[in-house]
């Protein structure tokens, strides 16, 4: 990755978080001393079991999925498109251990990695951390909120429908197969109504 690429997306990620709280230059000299940025191929994992769970990414441009193994079967828990931050499935209080999801980039992707010791670090010596991870927790509590909802609705069609509703993104990008899991349905289903849905226009 070229110098000025690397220098492209660590600022991406200061400037999200400034969006969210103004920063120091302490802060940003840390961001820019300990994050690193990443080029992942499509379909190539983030983060897998195997690995220990001692990051969280910013997603600065691509498409990724988390998504996890019951079986033969690939179930998908969300899926970002971008300028945001993700991480696998982790309790608060159990560092370094493996997580039972896999982050899969479904385009090729560019994220900022960003250590999770680092962010403690943060806590420890700059006041706006703790109200940038207040505003990213809210966020990620409301879109969890969201994807609850979805997963509760019992018809498919609606599923389908209300997940069109509350995510403003381009579908087109993101695999059938992907999205089908993602809702609960089999991917003949949700081709069905596709299909259903693209008549009655």
């Amino acid at each position: 990755m070229l110098e000025s690429r690397k220098v492209f997306l660590v600022s991406a990620v200061l400037s999200y978080f400034s969006g969210l709280c103004p920063i120091t230059s302490g802060f940003i000299q840390e961001i820019k001393k300990n994050v690193e940025p990443l080029l992942v191929r499509k379909n190539k994992y983030i983060l897998s079991p195997l690995d220990n769970n001692d990051y969280v990414f910013f997603v600065v441009s691509g498409l990724v999925r988390g998504f996890i193994k019951d079986g033969n079967k690939e179930i998908t828990t969300w899926i970002s498109l971008g300028n945001e931050l993700i991480g696998a499935i982790q309790h608060p209080d159990e560092y370094h251990k493996p997580s039972i999801e896999y982050l899969q980039a479904l385009e090729n992707s560019e994220l900022v990695a960003i250590p999770r010791l680092l962010i403690n670090k943060l806590y420890a010596n700059y006041q706006e951390t703790n109200v940038i991870v207040r505003k990213i927790l809210a966020l990620q509590y409301h879109v969890a909120s969201e994807r609850a909802i979805i997963a509760r609705i019992p018809s498919a069609e609606r599923r389908y429908e209300k997940f069109l509703e509350l995510n403003s993104v381009d579908i087109s990008r993101v695999p059938l197969r992907c999205l089908a899991s993602y809702l609960g349905m089999r991917l003949e289903t949700l081709s069905r109504i596709r299909s259903k849905l693209v008549r009655q226009r």
